[in-house]
């Protein structure tokens, strides 16, 4: 059940309050990506301690390694790899377009080869919500079609259409104890198929509803009209959440335009490439400038890394091979995304939220396209 407690007087901003079988999430909020039952470089305590309200299990993966018959032996998913709290599992359809080596889509499902073992497989609607019941997550999302970018405008609306005939075996298929199903609208830049989706699915009353077919190659620019061409058709007394986004100034822009959950690997897949958040932009941590900097990588973060070491030091650990220096990077930039959520959240409580989205997007150098590059073009992988 989402609560909505507080709208932004010049956006479209939401505070609100997300209550799930293990616990209430407040929102806006940033799921960290446990894409194998593990988020890359973190453990357990440090999620806690960083202030992980709610993680992303990937159907997929797990699906593959280690298979639903270890998992259902441990108890479930929040068993197996020992987490309380929330756990939101994607469909396993976004991978199955991008990772799988042969596939042929099928408007009951799609067949295709994984890309672990070689093996012919088969995941559709029923398969897909199957999975995550046995998995036992606290939301599920509903197994759809997420066209490329560029796909031709048949291929669109055969998406579409297939995402909604998909949606409605999902609804029919018995859930987990306390889950919650997830829509996802699809439709890609087209105003028409965005607005049919979004109706077609609400109609069929659902507990939150996702906008999928976003960062999936476009520009910024498409991509924030996709959310905003969406985000109309959305009931307001639902959690809506922006599929595998983004950067910090892209999570202030879309809460601005409504949104309100979101995710995505980008913390951690940079941090192993030396790369730091801060709230002036992204900084090269293995550059040569930073090797007598004697500083934490942001003044004022209170979290570990930089409560505990110093730029001079994660430089050298990163250049020396050595992997703490990646972990306490992927430490900083998952506790950064999480506090610019708490950030939010305080100034859409204060009414101040418009003022700190103005001052930090006009303080925040974008993220270089070299990083943003490296880290989307394996996003599906994580």
């Amino acid at each position: 059940m989402y609560e909505l407690l507080k709208t932004s007087p010049r956006s479209k901003a939401r505070l609100g309050r997300l209550t799930t079988a293990r616990g209430v999430i407040d929102t806006p909020v940033f799921m960290p990506v446990g894409t194998q039952a593990s988020v890359k470089a973190l453990d357990l305590r440090e999620l806690k301690e960083i202030g992980t309200e709610i993680l992303l299990g990937n159907t997929y993966h797990l699906f593959l390694r280690p298979g639903l018959d270890i998992i259902r032996k441990a108890g479930g998913l929040h068993r197996f790899m020992n987490w309380d709290k929330p756990i939101l599992t994607d469909s396993g359809g976004f991978q199955v377009y991008s990772l799988a080596k042969i596939r042929k889509v099928r408007d009951d499902g799609v067949e295709f080869r994984s890309h672990l073992s070689g093996e012919m497989l088969f995941l559709g609607p029923r398969e897909s919500m199957a999975i995550q019941r046995e998995l036992g997550s606290d939301i599920a999302m509903l197994f759809d079609e997420c066209p490329p970018h560029g796909a031709s405008d048949s291929d669109l609306q055969a998406a579409v259409k297939r995402t909604l005939d998909w949606a409605a075996i999902c609804a029919e298929q018995p859930r987990a104890e306390g889950q919650l199903y997830f829509g996802i609208v699809q439709g890609a830049n087209v105003p028409e198929l965005r607005q049919r989706c979004a109706e077609e699915l609400v109609a069929m009353d659902f507990d939150g509803y996702a906008i999928g077919g976003v960062s999936v190659g476009e520009p910024e620019p498409e991509m924030m009209h996709a959310v905003e061409i969406t985000e109309p058709h959305l009931p307001a007394d639902k959690a809506r959440y922006a599929m595998g986004l983004g950067t910090p100034a892209q999570l202030i822009e879309l809460v601005a335009r409504g949104v309100d959950m979101f995710d995505c690997v980008l913390p951690t897949r940079v941090a192993r490439n030396g790369t730091a958040y801060t709230t002036r932009g992204a900084i090269n941590l293995r550059a040569g400038h930073q090797k007598e900097n004697f500083g934490p990588i942001e003044e004022g973060c209170d979290c570990f890394a930089c409560t505990h070491h110093t730029r001079a030091y994660l430089r050298h650990l990163l250049k020396a091979g050595e992997i703490l220096g990646l972990r306490m990077l992927s430490v900083h930039n998952s506790h950064f995304f999480l506090e610019v959520m708490r950030d939010i959240r305080r100034h859409l409580a204060n009414g101040t939220f418009d003022d700190y989205r103005e001052e930090f997007i006009a303080n925040y150098q974008p993220t270089s396209k070299v990083i943003e590059g490296r880290a989307n073009s394996k996003l599906a992988k994580s």
